[in-house]
């Protein structure tokens, strides 16, 4: 996002971040409990589809907006993770493809909270509509994950893991690719973002990627070994 002239600019942990993870907890506390008090897992109701009409429908509007504002190709394309994984919410919350759920439980929960507490995005403050179009963007992506897995109790397993680093190594293959011929940096797959991230303690580029992968790879195990862990327990009980 760009910061916008003469507006206030966005401070990390300042008065606006901290409301917006108020915010966000309150969120998300919320819909486990809508999800669990109305929701079906087998087949869900009005809430989960409520749920994904706003956020296929946030999803267009930061798409519309990025394509009008955007100075190049290299913001224009929803060919981040952080933005496919909302079209793929927006899936999750309306079919019971499987496919669909374990990547936004794994994109959603391991991916775009990084966002939320660590944002590298230079952007005006509240109520820029750049602060807007972000911050709704990654809360209610996180808040689709929270709901499948907390409120309607979908729970991921190895099968999940397995599709999601299947489709994210496709997609890190293509999106480089892409990157390579067009000039572009999604993902941050062929180059460091220009400002300083964690990629910076990885080493130098192609190097950061190996460290990086495996970081996300085991992240993802953690993110799976308690819930099939938790189901082999009530087995044998």
């Amino acid at each position: 996002m760009r910061s916008v002239p003469g507006g206030d600019e966005f401070t990390v942990f300042g008065m606006s971040h901290v409301l917006v993870l108020l915010v966000f907890a309150a969120g998300a506390a919320a819909l486990v409990w809508l999800g669990r008090r109305y929701g079906r897992a087998g087949a869900a109701g009005w809430s989960v589809r409520v749920l994904g009409l706003v956020v296929l429908g946030l999803q267009v509007v930061v798409q519309a907006h990025l394509m009008n504002t955007a100075p190049n190709i290299e913001n224009r394309l929803p060919l981040h993770l952080s933005d496919l994984v909302g079209i793929v919410a927006a899936y999750a919350l309306w079919s019971p493809c499987g496919w669909a759920r374990a990547l936004t439980y794994y994109w959603g929960i391991a991916l775009s909270p990084q966002a939320l507490l660590t944002p590298f995005y230079r952007c005006a403050d509240f109520p820029s509509t750049d602060f807007l179009i972000f911050w709704g963007m990654h809360l209610f992506v996180v808040w689709a994950a929270i709901y499948l897995t907390w409120g309607l109790r979908i729970r991921p397993d190895w099968h999940a893991y397995r599709i999601t680093v299947t489709v994210t190594a496709c997609w890190a293959a293509a999106t480089m690719m892409f990157n390579a011929v067009a000039g572009t940096n999604y993902g941050f797959l062929n180059r460091k973002p220009d400002t300083g991230s964690v990629l910076d303690l990885l080493g130098p580029w192609p190097w950061y990627l190996i460290p990086e992968f495996a970081l996300v790879l085991g992240g993802w195990a953690l993110m799976t070994w308690p819930w099939t862990r938790r189901r082999g327990i009530e087995a044998r009980a």
